[in-house]
């Protein structure tokens, strides 16, 4: 008898994605490159706050025993043209697609899904880590494709703050132990979160990042209430099954920073953090003390990576990550080809101005240096 091929689904509406939790949650766990933002609870959160009516698109394959393999979770685009997307937007630092790892079949199957739905769309993948689930789609994809890159994120050894201490010049591994010893005195403990306070904490972490951040150009997202809302449908469940953690620094009894986690097997990433402005006032290095916590928790869970997610921010560069580049799959059928070549030269055309801006930018930095003005004429 010749065995079932896998069957494919697609579904159109948020009820039926909420109710995909207990079997997304499995294929989840059997996809070894998947990221938080891969998670069910974040993905289905996001989509109630950010979500269309109508937008939705989520590609899954079963096998033969009716059990989930593969999905893609995708929407429609805003715009004219015909192009999907994946869940979780600017917000979400990764995405992908999920794949079994102990069903070869599932990629070639994902792939076929993909090339149907794909008759009519692109398919526009953004923020792919390297290794990620969808380069074994795109290692199946006949169609057209592009591959482009991304944002840039920075990533570390998941070690100990020893080990970290390690990777920098012992000048300056000496000055980040005397501010550790400053935490130390001052009494700064942390305090992890339990499931069932996460709502609480969550409201505290974003008044501290507001008021951390006023007056010096905060992300606007990051003050809306459909943000609030997304973080405290999702973080609960992640937290309670291991996908996230919150923290909690206090002072004399006082809650003066927090920092939200996001964790899977092999990868964490510190995602958000407040912090009262009253801290720097005393000299106290949130960022290293922030790090030493991180570090802590994630290489005892056995995680390899502790990631910085995305942006190169200077701060960061203090300890020497490694510079990871995400990347941007494009796929298409044959007919969608010219949208495409349209979209991808769109991307490029882009990437060309932001750097010819920042090329600018350097060289009237320089220009400044050398004639001891700043570049709007002001005296240096």
């Amino acid at each position: 008898m010749t065995p079932r091929a896998p069957r494919t689904e697609i579904c159109r509406d948020e009820e039926g994605f909420g109710r995909l939790a207990a079997e997304w949650t499995a294929l989840y766990g059997r996809c070894v490159t998947a990221t938080p933002f891969q998670s069910h609870a974040w993905l289905h959160s996001w989509w109630l706050s950010y979500g269309r009516p109508g937008a939705l698109r989520v590609v899954l394959v079963r096998d033969a025993g009716g059990a989930l393999v593969a999905a893609a979770p995708l929407m429609r685009a805003r715009g004219p043209l015909p192009v999907l997307t994946p869940l979780g937007g600017a917000i979400s630092d990764f995405t992908d697609v999920l794949l079994d790892d102990g069903c070869p079949e599932a990629a070639p199957a994902l792939a076929r899904a993909l090339a149907r739905v794909a008759r009519g769309a692109v398919i526009d993948l953004r923020e792919v880590r390297p290794g990620a689930a969808s380069e074994r789609v795109l290692a199946h994809w006949r169609g057209p494709r592009r591959r482009l890159p991304d944002s840039l994120c920075l990533e570390l050894p998941a070690v100990p703050m020893e080990g970290l201490l390690e990777r920098i010049p012992s000048g300056k591994a000496q000055r980040v132990r005397a501010k550790l010893r400053k935490l130390d005195a001052l009494g700064i403990d942390a305090r992890v979160v339990p499931g069932a306070e996460v709502p609480a904490a969550l409201d505290r972490l974003l008044r501290l990042h507001r008021l951390q951040w006023q007056g010096r150009g905060v992300t606007a997202e990051h003050t809306s209430d459909r943000f609030a809302q997304h973080l405290t449908r999702a973080v609960r469940p992640m937290v309670e099954r291991g996908d996230a953690m919150v923290t909690e620094f206090r002072l004399a009894g006082d809650v003066v920073a927090a920092d939200l986690t996001l964790m899977s097997p092999r990868l964490a990433g510190g995602y958000l953090y407040g912090a009262d402005p009253a801290l720097r006032a005393r000299k106290v290095d949130v960022a290293t003390m922030l790090l030493r916590h991180g570090a802590g928790e994630t290489s005892a869970g056995g995680r390899a990576t502790l990631s910085m997610l995305r942006g190169t921010e200077a701060y960061k560069h203090h300890w020497r990550p490694e510079t990871v580049g995400n990347q941007r799959l494009m796929l298409a059928g044959r007919g969608t080809a010219p949208l495409l070549w349209l979209r991808a030269g769109a991307a490029d055309a882009r990437r060309w101005a932001v750097r010819q801006a920042r090329e600018r930018a350097w060289l009237g930095r320089l220009a400044g240096r050398l004639t001891g003005r700043t570049p709007n004429g002001g005296s240096g």
